[in-house]
This record gives structure tokens, C-alpha cells and sequence, in this order.
């Protein structure tokens, strides 16, 4: 052998040698909705771009939050990257839990990341965790069953036009519920669901000085309204479906409308869907003479805890999954539907996913939500299916509880209402709020 020759053989040879040494294992927690599947089976990707392997544990939502929210307070280090969301991001970037992303390459292209997205995992002007997917919530709806009830869906529907709908199109003979609306307890389950609907009943959390308000008629009538919608419509043992358990009904053809996460629109409109070629979509609701609507702002979102021992490969991790090129990959191999939506902007400047039936709607239904002015009446408070201060989440999901269990018929409406002003008050005066 030639002496250049040896010298790039060896030379080769090192540099697949420091490779292989810079290779690491990461561990991602993350949620077992679709899209995050999806992800998964892409991994392979990642792992010939970079060598890094993946290891994932994936978990049901209420489980997931508990996990990385206790890995995180008690310096666990189970996880290289956690999945969480635009509540958690940005109290714990305050608390220096989290890595900032604040180096992320050009190529990378921050800018992109529409902005409701960039805003709410943010905290001081640096991004604390990228988002996978954006979200708003909007009402999916049967086109078919709806014709045949003779009415046509508003695009800003209220909830009076809703529980017509749902009256007109519920058949239980034929296994059929005019509406599947989540009831599940936990604060980012049916705690999500019942906030958003409060608000568009003019209902609110707290006062400015932070007095609980679940004593107010606002709130009396949302919680009323739910309950008997879903009791007269809904499907049997509503009070324990969440986001999956509704999205199963759905695409069994088992529900009239289904009013839930933008997200879902892909799926419901995907092979797994026996009703695919029959649903549209509508803005979330409001109550008559109410101008705030019952959608949310919520995104899917990848963050470093700190403290992390392979700190650059999870980075890399987060720059593949979250990238321009991750959208490209999965549309050119499952269709632009089926791609990750509401995080990039140059995702809705791409004709072919303009093409795509439900992608205005939920772009219009994220730029229809505003966090910081979420409610009727004035609030101290950002986030509009959350409250954004750390104890919202243990209050939140007591409050929860006590409305499922109002769902089930396990106590009134009444009862609910008063247990969730006490759990409220109670809190926020040994938090020293009040």
C-alpha cells in the first residue's frame, strides 16, 4: 500500500472511530397520539443521518405529564428529551429546568415557527422546546349525516346550532351519538375541554385579585349545558373518554360531531376512518351572544431537561423531528395530510397542503386564540384551556375529578361547582395569591 494510500485508510478509520465514540442512546418520553407513533417509525431516519439511537417510552397523556413533571422536580434524569407543552415550557425554562434552544442552526430556521407556537414556548425571548405539532380544537363533523338531517353547518357555529345538530343527527338504533366530547378527568383531558367551553359561556378561572369563580351563573350554565348535551347525545360512559378514546368512536362512525384538537382532522380523514370521504369542519363553538369561542392553543413540543449527559444529540434529535426536511419526509411517504401540521409557517405557504381540506381551518382556528386576552372578563392569568402558573396543574386535575364525577352521575352539577371553588380557593390562598 502506497504511503497517501495508508494515510487516508487511517485516517478514515479515525474518523469513523470518533463517530462511533460521539454515538449515543437517547430516551424520549413522549404521548401515544398519532402523530408522536408516527414519528417513531421514522426513527431509522435519524439514526442513519446522525448514528444516535433512540430508545422511546411512550405513555397515555394523565401519565405522561405525571412522569416528566416528577423526573423533572426531582432530578430524575430518566429522560434526555420530554415531551410537553406550552404550559409546562415556560415555568419550567423560569426555573432553569430545561436547556434553551437558543442555538439551533440556521438551516434550522426559528423564524418559521408560526408564531402563537414560538410565543408560548418561550420564556423572556428564548425557546425553552420546538414543536412537533400546533394545535387549536374545531368541530369535525359528518357531512352526510348532517344532510341527511336536513341542516348545514355554520363555519362559526354556536353551541344552540350544535345541540340542534346533535339532536337531528343522534340514531342509537343504529349506534349513533349526535356528539363525543371529552369528560375524562385530568387538567389537559376533559380539564381542557370544559375550560374552553367555559369560556365561550363567558365563564373564567379567576378574578383579577384571584378569587375562584365557579360560583358564578357562567359557569353554572356551561357545566349545565355540557352535562345535558352529553347525557341526552353522548355516548355511554362519556365521563372517562378522552382524546383517543372520542377519535376511536369517530372513526367507527359512531359519532354525529366530535369537537376536539385540530390535529385529529388527519386521522379522522385517514384509512383507519370508515367515514373519511364524510366529514368537514367548523370552527369551535360559541354561545349566542358570547364572543369568545371554545377553541384552545396547545402544541406538542420537544424540550432537554437540564442536566441531561448527551445535551448535543438531543438537540439533533429536536432539530430532525421538528425540521423542514422532517414535514417533506413523512409527506413524501404518507401524503401532505398526514404530516405534522401548525408549527411552520411555510407549512401553509406549500400549495399541496393547501390543498389539503382541513388546513385553513386550523390555521384560522390557532390565529382565532389568544392567550393573552382568553376570556369575556378580565383575567390576571395567560393560557386559555390552562391557567399558566404552577399550581394549576394539581388544582386543575382535583377540579377535574370532581366534574367527572358529575358526568357519571355521581353528584350534581351543584355539588361539582362548589367542590371546584373550594379546591380553587383553597390553593390559591396557601399559594399566597389571595
Amino acid at each position: 500500500m502506497h504511503l497517501s494510500n495508508a494515510l487516508r485508510a487511517a485516517t478514515a478509520l479515525s474518523l469513523i472511530m470518533v463517530g462511533a465514540a460521539q454515538a449515543e442512546t437517547i430516551t424520549i418520553a413522549t404521548v401515544n397520539n398519532g402523530d408522536m407513533i408516527r414519528m417513531q417509525g421514522y426513527t431509522d431516519d435519524f439514526t442513519a443521518k446522525t448514528g444516535h439511537e433512540v430508545e422511546w417510552v411512550t405513555l397515555e397523556e394523565n401519565v405522561l405529564r405525571q412522569r416528566v413533571t416528577t423526573d423533572i422536580t426531582t432530578k430524575g434524569g430518566q429522560f434526555d428529551i420530554m415531551t410537553i407543552g406550552m404550559y409546562e415550557t415556560p415555568i419550567w425554562g423560569a426555573n432553569d429546568w430545561l436547556v434553551p434552544l437558543d442555538d439551533l442552526s440556521a438551516e434550522y430556521d426559528v423564524d418559521d415557527i408560526l408564531p402563537a407556537m414560538r410565543n408560548g414556548l418561550s420564556h423572556d425571548g428564548t425557546l425553552y422546546a420546538a414543536p412537533f405539532y400546533g394545535e387549536s380544537s374545531m368541530v369535525m363533523y359528518r357531512t352526510d349525516l348532517m344532510e341527511a338531517a336536513g341542516l348545514e353547518m355554520p363555519t362559526a357555529p354556536t353551541w344552540q346550532f350544535i345541540r340542534e345538530a346533535a339532536a337531528a343527527m343522534d340514531n342509537p338504533a343504529e349506534d349513533i351519538n349526535g356528539i363525543c366530547l371529552r369528560g375524562k378527568a385530568g387538567w389537559g383531558e376533559g380539564g381542557a375541554f370544559i375550560t374552553v367551553t367555559g369560556n365561550s359561556f363567558g365563564a373564567r378561572w379567576f378574578d383579577e385579585d384571584w378569587n375562584a369563580q365557579f360560583d358564578q351563573p357562567e359557569w353554572k350554565a356551561a357545566l349545565d349545558f355540557y352535562v345535558s348535551l352529553m347525557n341526552d347525545y353522548g355516548p355511554e360512559g362519556y365521563a372517562t373518554n378522552g382524546f383517543n378514546e372520542n377519535l376511536s368512536l369517530f372513526n367507527q362512525g359512531k359519532c354525529g360531531m366530535w369537537i376536539d384538537a385540530t390535529v385529529a382532522a388527519s386521522f379522522v380523514t385517514g384509512d383507519d376512518s370508515t367515514v373519511a370521504d364524510h366529514v368537514g369542519f367548523a370552527l369551535a363553538p360559541n354561545a349566542e351572544g358570547v364572543e369568545k369561542r371554545a377553541n384552545w392553543l396547545w402544541a406538542w413540543a420537544l424540550a432537554i431537561p437540564a442536566g441531561t449527559q448527551k445535551e448535543a444529540a438531543a438537540k439533533e434529535f429536536i432539530e430532525w423531528a421538528t425540521s423542514k426536511d422532517y414535514i417533506e419526509l413523512v409527506a413524501a411517504n404518507e401524503g401532505w395530510a398526514n404530516v405534522p401540521p401548525g408549527a411552520r409557517t411555510s407549512l401553509y405557504e406549500t400549495p399541496e397542503y393547501q390543498e389539503v381540506p382541513f388546513a385553513q381551518m386550523t390555521l384560522d382556528s390557532i390565529n382565532a386564540a389568544d392567550p393573552t386576552n382568553p376570556t369575556v372578563k378580565p383575567v390576571p392569568y395567560v393560557g386559555i384551556q390552562f391557567v399558566a402558573i404552577p399550581e394549576f396543574a394539581g388544582m386543575a386535575t382535583e377540579v377535574s375529578q370532581e366534574f367527572s364525577a358529575a358526568y357519571a352521575g355521581q353528584q350534581t352539577v351543584d355539588e361539582a361547582l362548589a367542590k371546584a371553588q373550594a379546591i380553587t380557593n383553597e390553593t390559591m390562598e396557601a399559594a399566597g395569591y389571595r
